[in-house]
């Protein structure tokens, strides 16, 4: 007995097997998709207009400060880190982009017409200022080469981001159109066109005469926002000051022009703004020399002044090592007041540059106090004499300092080098454009077509619950009397037409066919079946349309004759009847015409249509064929014919979609329920199973039509091809 672990084991095997068999079913869908998703990936990028990538390069220095000691507090403040997060900011600003707008006149741009699909295709390989040559005697449009210098173009905002068109004539001559086709400017290369409120000026047309070409002028500001977002600025690892420029345009000559202008505004931009901060930072140090050189006197006089009445030449060894630690801390002080008045003038007192220039000279007043407390010990002759001599050192380091300065700012302001400098200058790889990036998209639509067809496959695999194992069919009470596997005889019968193709039963046709081999065994199973039955009448039926029970009418009839019966089909389907279509002839009077009493049933009985196959058809179209189902006509007419042949075959409509079915039943000996297979579910199948008992019908079984052969489940070894050699 297998426990519950290799049960699960079992499971697993079988869905496994199951997912193989539905690929491998499936793979010439999967292969179509895939294949078709992978040509056009190709197609992509064979046709699609190139991206090309101009690169380049810039370092950003850090800068030295202007003034003595500035350095000693931006270390304080934690703001010695690369200063690329800032100058990024500056490279995509509006004051950089659109010095480039301006000088490219990028605000206005140019597109030649191209023949659609394939006219970008065809246009390339063609060097500006050379057009090439017109095909297909398409003047109109451009075929590579056109070159267009727009250099003014002055519109009223109506025509704004409004498409015009650009018409080149012979001998230089172009036409200006709005985008309702009216003229609004018409002139020659070269001259300034004055047309109402419309200005423009071409520098350079070279096309073919009547090449068009749309004309689009943007805000300004527009066109700095988009081309702020299409620039690309990334430094380089972190706190190297190495900034990385990008920029991607479909023509390759653009966008170097683009990237160079840009990195030369930049650069021009860094110099202005380091030069008028040297000028700036320059005359504040012009200010302060008079004030330090007036100290310096005073000192100096002071200094002197006291040498002469004290008779005191120089001071003591010990003084003067205590004089230099004064001096230095004196210097420091000095240095931080410049820089006091130099951060007043840009910030507030509560800046954090305020604030640690504060907190260093409470520090260095403090060392200060310390060593005038150390001065307070020594002779008055000394303390006078050390004090003089120290307002003399730190007026002449200071006055010292503050001209080395002042000529340092003044070779920056007039200079023309700033902290940025261009590494790389702009270059664009022609021969490499960077979209569409060709393996990529062919590998990726590839992808995307195996993953579509993969999710079709499954996805009809779910969606489709119809029966595809007559184990199903028999759980519902119905004993399948035969599976008829799916010719290719048939499948234009049930593959969904409305309207069959004519042509000759498949059991005359093919006799070696499988499905005819089929329908030989349910003659026999049928033989059995029909002992007990209260008459030799057969209703063959089914669940909804399509399921195929016509051709199992047609074709079981003439299996049963070839073995020498004497069959009536019949052709109970009154609304929507084709069973003269598998028969290859015409409806004429039938069924219809006997039960309203037009016809006499001789009359409409057509003899051997196929060898001991005898055929009515269904007749005119009644309004109310389940009326006349229920007449008495109808069962004289099943009184008349059951003696006169070995087995009547009726083929009859859907159980469920009309009731026909439901009263024909009631008058035959043997019901048969056609399924199809992969059609019709198991609900569906019981609804009519319960449709013909509420009417007191007895379904004697099924017939499971069209199976496919499937590589995992019942239809994979159900049937096998065996039958007659050619001779």
């Amino acid at each position: 007995m297998m426990n519950s672990t290799d049960q699960a084991r079992d499971n697993d095997t079988l869905d496994l097997n199951a997912l193989f068999g539905t690929l491998l079913d499936h793979k010439w869908v999967i292969v179509i998709v895939t294949g078709a998703f992978f040509a056009i990936g190709v197609l992509y990028t064979v046709f699609a207009t190139p991206i090309y990538q101009a690169t380049s390069v810039v370092q950003v220095e850090q800068k030295t400060p202007s003034l003595p000691g500035l350095s000693d507090l931006t270390q304080s403040l934690g703001t010695t880190a690369s200063q690329a997060t800032t100058e990024i900011a500056l490279i995509t600003s509006r004051l950089v982009i659109g010095q480039a707008v301006d000088e490219l006149r990028l605000n206005v741009q140019v597109t030649p017409q191209r023949l659609p699909v394939i006219g970008e295709y065809l246009s390339r390989g063609h060097n500006p200022g050379e057009p090439g040559p017109v095909r297909f005697g398409l003047s109109r449009y451009g075929w590579g080469g056109e070159l267009v210098d727009i250099f003014k173009l002055d519109l009223p905002d109506r025509l704004m981001n409004h498409k015009l068109e650009l018409r080149a004539g012979e001998n230089h001559q172009f036409t200006l159109l709005d985008d309702n086709g009216k003229t609004i400017a018409q002139g020659a290369v070269g001259q300034l066109v004055k047309s109402g409120d419309v200005t423009v000026q071409i520098r350079q047309l070279t096309a073919n005469p009547g090449t068009r070409f749309d004309v689009v002028e943007q805000p300004v500001l527009t066109t700095i926002n988009k081309l702020q977002t299409d620039i690309t600025a990334l430094e380089q690892g972190t706190d190297s000051g190495i900034i990385d420029l990008t920029y991607n345009h479909a023509d390759p000559v653009l966008a170097q022009q683009t990237m160079e202008h840009v990195t030369k505004a930049y650069v021009r931009q860094n110099v202005e703004r380091n030069s008028a901060e040297a000028a700036s930072q320059l005359q504040f140090v012009k200010d302060q020399l008079p004030k330090v050189r007036n100290d310096l006197d005073r000192a100096q006089a002071a200094m002197n002044a006291f040498q002469t009445k004290s008779h005191a030449v120089d001071i003591s060894m010990q003084t003067k090592g205590l004089l230099d630690q004064i001096v230095g801390v004196e210097n420091s002080i000095q240095q931080l007041h410049m820089q006091q008045a130099d951060i007043d003038r840009r910030f507030t007192h509560d800046h954090p540059a305020y604030q640690a220039l504060q907190q260093q000279m409470g520090t260095l007043q403090a060392q200060k106090a310390a060593m005038e407390k150390q001065v307070g010990d020594l002779p008055d002759t000394q303390q006078e004499l050390l004090k003089l001599s120290r307002d003399v050192q730190v007026s002449s380091n200071t006055y010292t300092s503050l001209l080395n300065q002042a000529q340092q700012l003044d070779i920056a302001r007039a200079g023309t080098v700033g902290n940025v400098r261009i590494v790389d200058a702009s270059l664009v790889d022609i021969n490499q454009p960077v979209q569409p990036r060709k393996l990529l998209v062919v590998a990726i639509a590839t992808f995307l077509g195996g993953f579509l067809a993969l999710a079709f496959v499954f996805l009809k695999q779910i969606l489709n619950r119809g029966v595809e194992d007559p184990a199903v069919i028999e759980d519902l009470g119905l004993p399948v009397y035969a599976s008829v596997p799916l010719s290719r005889g048939q499948s234009a019968v049930i593959s969904g037409s409305k309207r069959p193709a004519r042509k000759k039963l498949l059991a005359i046709s093919d006799p070696a066919d499988l499905a005819v081999e089929s329908f030989r065994s349910l003659r026999t199973s049928l033989h059995f079946a029909r002992l007990e039955a209260k008459n030799n009448i057969l209703m063959i039926t089914g669940a909804s349309p399509f399921a195929g029970k016509t051709f199992v009418s047609a074709n079981l009839a003439a299996v049963i004759a070839q073995a020498g019966q004497k069959v009536l089909l019949v052709d109970g389907d009154m609304r929507r009847g084709t069973l003269h279509q598998h028969l290859g002839i015409r409806a004429g009077d039938g069924l219809s015409d006997v039960l309203v009493g037009t016809r006499e049933l001789g009359a409409v009985v057509q003899k051997d249509i196929v060898p001991n196959v005898d055929f009515i058809t269904r007749g005119r179209v009644p309004p109310n064929p389940s009326e006349l189902l229920m007449h008495q006509h109808f069962t004289d007419f099943i009184n008349t014919v059951v003696p006169l042949y070995d087995l009547v075959i009726i083929d009859t409509p859907p159980i469920l979609a009309v009731t026909d079915a439901a009263i024909i039943g009631h008058h035959v000996g043997t019901s048969l329920l056609v399924a199809r297979f992969g059609l019709n579910k198991a609900r569906e199948l019981a609804l009519a199973q319960q449709r013909f008992e509420q009417n007191g019908v007895e379904l004697k079984g099924a017939i499971f039509n069209a199976v496919e052969r499937r590589t995992a489940g019942y239809s994979a070894y159900a049937y096998y091809k065996y039958q007659t050699e050619p001779t």
